[in-house]
């Protein structure tokens, strides 16, 4: 039986959260379309009768601007010298960019653990010529060699493969985790980001980078969970778009993430949110822990 931690790295946006979710078969990983969307290590647990892959999926690597952006760069940056193997993530529709080789350089070519590089969005590529030119300048990072896949996160397309692969790759070890359990978030944490995800869909510009959200009580019984939430936003003008004319931003919100909660808890959530404003929480340490983006070990 084979058992050990995996970590998914690679920039912003390239597909790192949708492929766990895929290959886990459900949602525990809020995915939108930008930057900052995972914003701390989370574990997904994969289990079948050839043992037990522990994903560590981390935040896009970018060079940070705030004590935010130096949390989330942290983040990634611990999750390598444990992991027993890891995943690169790129954007096999694009080359190589600098993100691409700031990671080759600082965080992977130095590393002596095993190393997948796994080519994502290989649905967006028509042109099989151009693919491999865009292989080639992630090649190039590389003073080594390594392994290479091709994968459609949001597909599935060659799932299986990559699953295979990285149970090849790992060590012997029993299962540290039972069979049922797919990832170790709790509840409270799960409404936070799921609340955060809805947010980012229906916000723009610098709405939501500028939000952290905190579950001050969660009230669970066995017919209804009430669940009570504040968004944090840095300016009065942030916090007028998030309650939106008579409310409406914050209803959309609201529902939204009400009716996901209710899916997933499968009973009635009853879920209220207020806006506050904490003025440059992003650079503030006390609020940047109270927030609940602190290192662990």
């Amino acid at each position: 039986m084979k058992c050990g931690f995996v970590t998914i790295i690679g920039r912003p946006n390239v597909g790192k959260s949708t492929l766990l979710n895929q290959i886990l078969g459900q949602k525990i990983v809020i995915t939108t379309d930008k930057a900052q969307t995972t914003r701390k290590r989370i574990k997904g647990i994969y289990t079948d009768e050839r043992g037990q892959i522990i994903f560590i999926d981390t935040p896009g690597v970018h060079r940070p601007l705030n004590k935010l952006g130096e949390y989330l760069l942290d983040e990634t940056k611990v999750a390598v010298p444990d992991a027993d193997l890891i995943l690169f993530l790129v954007d096999a529709s694009e080359p190589a960019g600098k993100g691409d080789k700031w990671i080759a350089e600082n965080l992977l070519n130095d590393c002596s653990t095993n190393i997948i590089l796994i080519m994502n969005k290989i649905d967006k590529v028509k042109n099989l010529q151009k693919l491999e030119e865009n292989l080639m300048s992630y090649k190039l990072l590389f003073d080594k060699n390594i392994q290479i896949l091709r994968v459609s996160a949001k597909t599935g397309k060659n799932k299986n493969d990559l699953v295979s692969n990285i149970f090849r790759a790992l060590p012997k070890g029993e299962k540290l985790y039972p069979d049922d359990i797919v990832t170790e978030e709790n509840m409270r944490s799960v409404a936070e980001e799921i609340i955060r995800e809805k947010i980012l869909l229906h916000t723009k510009e610098e709405i939501p980078h500028s939000v952290a959200i905190k579950v001050s009580k969660y009230e669970e019984k066995e017919d209804i969970d009430r669940i009570y939430a504040d968004i944090y936003c840095e300016t009065k003008s942030q916090k007028i778009i998030l309650i939106g004319k008579n409310g409406s931003m914050l209803k959309t919100i609201g529902t939204e993430a009400r009716k996901e909660l209710e899916e997933i808890t499968e009973k009635k959530v009853y879920l209220e949110l207020n806006v506050k404003v904490e003025k440059d929480w992003r650079k503030n340490d006390r609020l940047l822990k109270e927030f609940g983006y602190t290192q662990e070990d």
